[in-house]
C-alpha cells in the first residue's frame, strides 16, 4: 500500500508538493516549495545489538547520539547502511521518513519523535525524496499507531 493510501484510508488529511530531489535537508530549504510545517530531519539508526530507531526531529535541531543512546537505555547508536535502510524501510538515503514504517512488515523499528514537533505541523517525504508532505504531529501518531508501531517521544 503507498502511503497516500494508507493517509486516506485513515482519513488523516495532509497537503503534498513535488520537487525535484532532495537529499539533505539543505538542498530541501532551496528546492522544496513553500508549504505549512516545520521541516524534519529523520534518522535511520541502529544498535550493536541490531536494534532499529527512527528518529525525527527539527531539520536544524543538533543532536547528541551518545546522549541519545545512554537517555533511551540502548547500546550505542549508529547510522544503519543503505541496504538495512532499502531491507527495512523499503526507502533509499534521502528518501528516509517516519510514513516509512508503512514498508517495515516485521515491526522491527521503534519510532522516535522529537517533543519539539508536538502539536505542529510537520513535513516529511511521502517515501521518495521529489515531494513532501505537510501532516500534524497527531495525524502523524495516529499513522504510526496504525501500523503497530512503537513510538517513543524525547
Amino acid at each position: 500500500m503507498k502511503v497516500e493510501e494508507k493517509l486516506k484510508e485513515l482519513n488523516i488529511s495532509y497537503e503534498i508538493v513535488e520537487h525535484p530531489a532532495v537529499y539533505t535537508v539543505e538542498e530541501a530549504k532551496e528546492k522544496v516549495p513553500k508549504i505549512e510545517g516545520i521541516g524534519c530531519k529523520n534518522l535511520f539508526l541502529k544498535t550493536q545489538k541490531k536494534e532499529c530507531f527512527l528518529y525525527t526531529l527539527p531539520e536544524d535541531k543538533q543532536i547528541n547520539l551518545k546522549l541519545l543512546s545512554e537517555t533511551l537505555g540502548v547500546t550505542r547508536f549508529h547510522f544503519a547502511s543503505p541496504t538495512t535502510l532499502e531491507e527495512v524501510l523499503g526507502v533509499i538515503p534521502g528518501s528516509v521518513t517516519p510514513l516509512a514504517i508503512i514498508n517495515d512488515k516485521g515491526n522491527k523499528v521503534t519510532v522516535l519523535l522529537d517533543k519539539e514537533l508536538k502539536e505542529k505541523k510537520i513535513l516529511v517525504h511521502p517515501n521518495r525524496n521529489t515531494a513532501t508532505i505537510s501532516i500534524t504531529y497527531e495525524d502523524l501518531i495516529k499513522y504510526i499507531n496504525n501500523l503497530n508501531h512503537k513510538i517513543i517521544e524525547i
